[in-house]
């Protein structure tokens, strides 16, 4: 007996042409659609494995082996999404566990202090999950033409994956979301970090689940953004962790002296504050 997961995907694996993937013909075949080798070859997993999960054989995949099918399926975000709830109903591990409460956001006044002491420079409080949790007024003046702050909670791993203004911004878009998906893996806990990527997945696409689980340690060079206003910053980053709140704060240098005149014309004149 099957089950909706597994016709789901059976059914999507039948309605994708090898051509629009990619894939080369291999002649006529007595059903439509990719063959279950070129699928499980994409999705990284065996064919028995995925005529298990077709035949309603296996009702516990984990939330790498969704994500991977989404992603060899080319599903686009509302087909990712109805992919997780079939599994959830199916009775997969990949939403059988609660949700763990998300991570402290609050910032111990010691270290808004600290954050004050360094305006106007361009300092924020992170962790690993990509929440900014505060920062100077001038990262706000700076950043907040970006798109990137418009968030009740900015998170910059989110905006990265999922705002098309990311890629306009980041003039070096690769590697700052190789950045984002490592840090994953860093804090501040396991259970966060599977709740933030399970949340996040559905909405972020191939982009962001090829990355999580390729274990690479990012390079972090230089930090070059496309402002907004037409100014070309490149920035040095200085991080200190607070590992007792499993939070960063971090300091971003003009690398050059075009990219500190320019940051002095974007912050203005205003009378700038730490903001939490």
């Amino acid at each position: 007996m099957g089950t909706p997961l597994g016709d789901f995907v059976r059914a999507k694996r039948d309605s994708v042409q090898p051509e629009a993937l990619g894939l080369p013909e291999r002649g006529r075949r007595r059903s439509p659609g990719l063959r279950r080798l070129d699928l499980a070859n994409r999705a990284g997993i065996s064919v028995e494995y995925l005529t298990r999960i077709e035949q309603g054989r296996d009702r516990n995949p984990s939330v790498a082996v969704v994500n991977a099918l989404a992603d060899a399926l080319s599903l686009d975000p509302a087909e990712r999404a109805h992919l997780r709830y079939l599994a959830k109903i199916t009775g997969g591990e990949c939403v059988a566990h609660p949700q763990p409460a998300p991570p402290r956001r609050q910032v111990r006044p010691t270290v808004l202090e600290t954050l004050g002491l360094l305006e106007p420079g361009l300092a924020l409080v992170t962790n690993r999950l990509g929440d900014i949790l505060a920062r100077t007024g001038a990262y706000e003046a700076v950043m907040g033409g970006t798109g990137l702050l418009d968030a009740e909670i900015p998170n910059l791993t989110r905006y990265v994956f999922t705002d098309p203004r990311a890629r306009d911004l980041f003039a070096d878009w690769d590697a700052v979301a190789d950045e984002q998906a490592f840090d994953l893996w860093l804090g501040p806990s396991v259970e966060n970090s599977e709740w933030f990527t399970a949340e996040l997945a559905p909405v972020a696409g191939a982009d962001f689940t090829r990355r999580v689980n390729r274990h690479v340690v990012p390079a972090r060079g230089v930090l070059r953004l496309r402002h907004p206003s037409g100014a070309a910053l490149r920035l040095h980053r200085q991080t200190l962790d607070i590992s007792e709140d499993a939070q960063q704060l971090v300091v971003l240098l003009p690398a050059d002296e075009e990219t500190a005149e320019a940051v002095e014309r974007l912050r203005g004149p205003r009378k700038l504050r730490a903001i939490s």
